[in-house]
């Protein structure tokens, strides 16, 4: 455990905070200090849920240490579930309460509530949220799901019947994702039999066995309680995440395998313009921009596969905070020749785009802050998010309509950066300084213009401090058996600006490789051009 600025996780008793704001009719009763109650700010203030999570804390303060917290746990249950009157509840520590270990659950059974109590062990300094949101889904379908109900074998003509799982409260569009799914697979002909957990009831819950296959959206949240589902109902699992053009097609094929249907019908109507976009004249200038992708594993292996396949982008690197999803990281990674990074260190991951210089980054909401402090383009492709990206609008990530979404979402980043850049390097033309006149109006309109007031001349780099610097690098390198790395001279820094963004980064690597091989300790203004003649033959 390490004290950090910011964490891609929280801990596990949020995930479980997931599933109990995602469903309808439960309740969470949780034994935690005073001040836990920030995480409600998680649902109300950014993804601007409309009432808040169905929690009671118990609130403890310190003074309470040195009295009966079982007893003051036991009230809060009691009073919760007379309040609430939900179908069922859960029960659980925060990390702070899980030290003076009260035992919740057995705490509740002296309680003797008629309704399901799902007593959660989460232990806060082994696991994070994603696993707990996981672990909290899959005790919820196993105490509740009634092993008697099973489909029963379908008759000729008789359309197929799913579950869709995954979909939780504060989960990266999984509201829009629902939509778009589900609206697909009704076009196949398929009835949705129980989406959990969200909107899901207990009752909901009680009949999930009565359904032919389970479509898996987010593995880090369901795969637990497909893999159960799998042994106690026979339910085989969807693999493919519909995240891209190609990823939704696959998808199509194997839910219509899995239901016993014709695929042709709903894959020659479909609807997706992104796959026309990528290819158009606007596009093409893009080919070949190097991509950073970071985030859950979920989202980090479909963009990958669309950044390289359906962009025409080059994968330089990718990774992902999701210790659980590791091994799938790690060899969607070796199909792109790249080395993963599994790490949930913000600080590991800034110095890893810093190390490649990305023309674009795909990340989480800390990615989008590296990028920016690294003058880099970023689009937010995962958890964790800020309140900008629970949009008011239908904006999904999954089927067709998502892959449009993420077409818009990668490439306006770069067009916008290229106009900025140019209207960054015409700012001093005599047509387009801001005191100009409109163009539209002729050059016989214009408007006043102030006296420019005089900026104070910075002092050219003298010949001495340039040969200072370079000694001082000669010193440096003749001091440790490292290899002389370069550093910038003023002057070059500056004209490196004047670059476009999106060579930008193969410019300063060039000329870095150039200066290395040569042994210059200081890259000039003369480096950089004769790096950039030499790489021009």
């Amino acid at each position: 455990m390490q004290l950090t600025l910011w964490t891609y996780e929280g801990p596990p008793h949020v995930g479980a905070m997931r599933i109990a704001t995602a469903m309808r009719d439960v309740h969470y009763v949780l034994h935690a200090p005073q001040g836990d109650t920030y995480a409600d700010l998680l649902f109300t203030m950014i993804e601007r849920d409309a009432k808040r999570p169905p929690v009671t804390y118990t609130t403890f303060q310190a003074r309470d240490l040195g009295g009966d917290t079982a007893e003051l746990f036991k009230n809060a249950a009691r009073e919760a579930f007379k309040r609430f009157a939900p179908q069922a509840m859960m029960v659980g520590s925060s990390c702070t309460a899980e030290l003076i270990q009260d035992d919740p659950g057995g705490l509740c059974k002296a309680l003797d509530l008629p309704v399901p109590v799902v007593a959660l062990e989460l232990p806060s300094y082994q696991r994070k949220e994603n696993w707990g949101a996981a672990e909290t889904f899959y005790q919820m379908v196993r105490q509740l799901a009634d092993t008697s109900v099973r489909r029963a074998p379908r008759e000729a003509g008789q359309p197929a019947r799913c579950n869709i799982l995954g979909p939780a409260a504060l989960g990266f569009r999984h509201r829009d994702d629902v939509r778009e799914i589900s609206g697909l697979l009704r076009q196949m002909g398929i009835t949705i039999n129980v989406t959990a957990p969200l909107g899901a009831s207990p009752a909901d819950l009680a009949r999930i066995g009565d359904a032919d296959f389970n479509v898996v959206l987010y593995p880090e949240i369901a795969s637990v309680a497909a893999g159960w589902l799998k042994r106690t109902f026979g339910q085989p699992s969807t693999q493919v995440v519909p995240i891209g053009s190609g990823a939704t097609r696959d998808f199509i094929q194997e839910v219509a395998a899995l239901a016993g249907i014709d695929p042709a019908p709903v894959l020659d109507n479909a609807n997706a313009r992104a796959p026309w976009y990528a290819r158009s004249v606007d596009s093409t200038y893009l080919t070949s921009k190097r991509v950073f992708v970071f985030g859950d594993a979920t989202h980090v292996v479909a963009a990958a596969r669309i950044a390289q396949d359906e962009m025409g982008f080059t994968v330089v690197g990718l990774g992902t905070y999701s210790r659980e999803f590791a091994r799938e990281v790690r060899e969607a990674a070796a199909l792109y020749g790249v080395d993963a990074l599994i790490s949930d260190d913000y600080l590991d991951v800034e110095a890893r785009i810093a190390e490649l210089q990305p023309e674009l980054v795909l990340g989480s909401q800390m990615e989008r802050h590296i990028a920016k402090r690294l003058g880099i383009p970023c689009a937010v492709i995962s958890a964790p998010v800020h309140v900008q990206d629970f949009p008011a609008r239908y904006s999904p990530q999954m089927g067709f309509e998502g892959a449009n979404v993420l077409f818009d979402t990668w490439v306006h980043p770069l067009m916008m950066g290229l106009e900025e850049h140019l209207i960054g390097m015409f700012r001093g033309d005599a047509e387009f300084h801001e005191d100009a006149a409109p163009s539209h109006l002729g050059g016989s309109v214009s408007r006043p213009v102030a006296a420019p007031i005089a900026a104070p001349a910075s002092e050219p780099e003298l010949p001495e401090a340039v040969a200072a610097q370079a000694n001082a690098a000669i010193a440096a390198a003749a001091d440790s058996s490292a290899q002389v790395v370069a550093t910038w001279a003023a002057e070059a820094e500056k004209e490196l600006r004047k670059i476009p963004f999106f060579v930008r980064g193969k410019a300063r690597r060039n000329t870095e490789t150039y200066a290395r091989d040569k042994g210059l300790p200081v890259i000039t203004l003369e480096t950089l051009y004769d790096a950039k003649a030499h790489f021009s033959r």
